[in-house]
């Protein structure tokens, strides 16, 4: 079988899916090229030569309007005869909206990256026209099922995985009088990974303990500007794939203070590197990753003052950083595998194609347009303090209703 997975090469978590499934689905005699429409950004870069021969650009200079660039991308999946395709919801509007313009042969898998309010209403935009619909965590999966109607049988949880390596890099527990190195690694961007927490949190904490920022992202300028002078601070910027677990290995604990995530890849690959994480309590996400206390420590959404006190905690005690350290590698060993992810989507679509339900009517691509749920909405006009403050009180909110354990 021959699939697409939307998606261009770059550094970031939809790319490392699609690599992990084009290995983990090939046994299986699934073929998976990525494919995209526009400018890819890597054309000319020699270090993803390799990644360039393994996908397909349409209209890689961007020279077609939408209409036009869609109906390309139709042709392109009929005249290589592709049999199914991963879209990867509102990481690009026009191919998600391919789903409702594919022929009936064309198995189609919705994959839920996260939890916004905006995902959410794209991917019920194309709910009718995709044969099963893949959650990253059990938070997006219960939501969309109880809130927008999607069928619960094929409306399925497979977590993020990553390849796991055989063994750590750097024994955990052997720290100096006291220090301790933290970790942030991922995108600079307060509005999802509560970045602008991070100098709060280092004021309350020892000059013993230092911390490197690694990632690149739009509020990296004002970022720098908010540490100020802080020499324990090291900002490392963007950092390629393959020297990611040497990074983790260089450090005691990853700090995660972000406001919403899908399945954090950044959290499995520093548990699988024995990197202790210090991390977010969001319901149905990190909480179903991290055992507090035993693998990582949780804090309420915000709360940076208790970021500095797990951190304190486990400063204080090597013994108990040691202790949690094994015990992530375990959690990510049993659970987040690449290759148990990939006999997930292997079932998965096997089943379907035993027994492909009935989807909603294609539509005529001379009739192209964009359906609400993928249009701009009136909530993205809203002052950015705004939604992020309607965040961290439906976060706390869910934190409060949710049974004790």
């Amino acid at each position: 079988m021959r699939f697409a997975y939307f998606a261009r090469p770059h550094i970031g978590g939809t790319y490392s899916v699609f690599k992990q499934l084009r290995q983990g689905l090939a046994p299986s005699g699934i073929d998976v090229r990525w494919l995209t429409t526009g400018r890819t950004d890597v054309e000319n870069d020699e270090r993803w030569r390799a990644d360039l021969a393994i996908g397909d650009a349409i209209d890689p200079q961007g020279r077609l309007g939408e209409k036009d660039r869609a109906e390309v991308l139709l042709n392109f999946i009929e005249k290589n005869e592709i049999d199914g395709v991963f879209l990867n919801v509102l990481a690009d509007r026009l191919e998600t909206n391919i789903a409702r313009y594919l022929p009936p042969h064309v198995l189609r898998f919705m994959i839920v990256h996260t939890i916004t309010p905006a995902t959410y209403a794209a991917a019920a935009a194309i709910r009718d026209h995709v044969h099963a619909t893949i959650c990253v965590s059990q938070r997006c999966r219960g939501d969309l099922v109880a809130r927008f109607g999607f069928p619960p049988k094929r409306t399925v949880t497979i977590a993020n995985a990553i390849d796991f390596a055989d063994e750590c890099t750097v024994p955990r527990g052997m720290l100096s009088a006291g220090s301790l190195r933290l970790l942030f690694l991922g995108r600079i961007d307060d509005t999802s990974k509560g970045v602008f927490w991070l100098p709060r949190m280092m004021d309350q904490l020892p000059a013993s303990v230092t911390l490197a920022i690694a990632g690149d992202g739009p509020d990296l300028p004002k970022l720098r500007q908010e540490f100020g002078a802080d020499n324990r601070v090291i900002l490392v910027g963007g950092v390629p794939h393959e020297k990611v677990r040497d990074l983790l290995a260089a450090h005691d604990i990853l700090v995660m203070p972000s406001r919403f995530e899908g399945s954090p890849m950044s959290l499995i690959e520093a548990m699988a590197e024995g990197c202790v994480p210090v991390v977010s309590r969001i319901r149905g996400v990190t909480d179903t990753i991290v055992d507090n206390g035993v693998d990582g420590m949780l804090f309420p959404v915000g709360d940076w003052r208790q970021a500095a006190r797990h951190i304190e905690t486990v400063r204080n005690d090597p013994a108990l950083l040691a202790a949690m350290s094994r015990a992530a590698r375990v959690k990510a060993e049993s659970g987040f595998t690449a290759a148990k992810m990939a006999a997930s989507y292997a079932e998965l679509i096997g089943a379907i194609k035993a027994d492909p339900p009935t989807l909603a009517a294609l539509l005529p691509i001379e009739e192209w347009t964009l359906p609400a749920g993928l249009r701009t909405s009136l909530r993205s006009y809203l002052p950015q303090p705004v939604k992020n403050w309607l965040r961290l009180m439906q976060e706390r909110r869910l934190h409060a209703a949710a049974p004790s354990a």
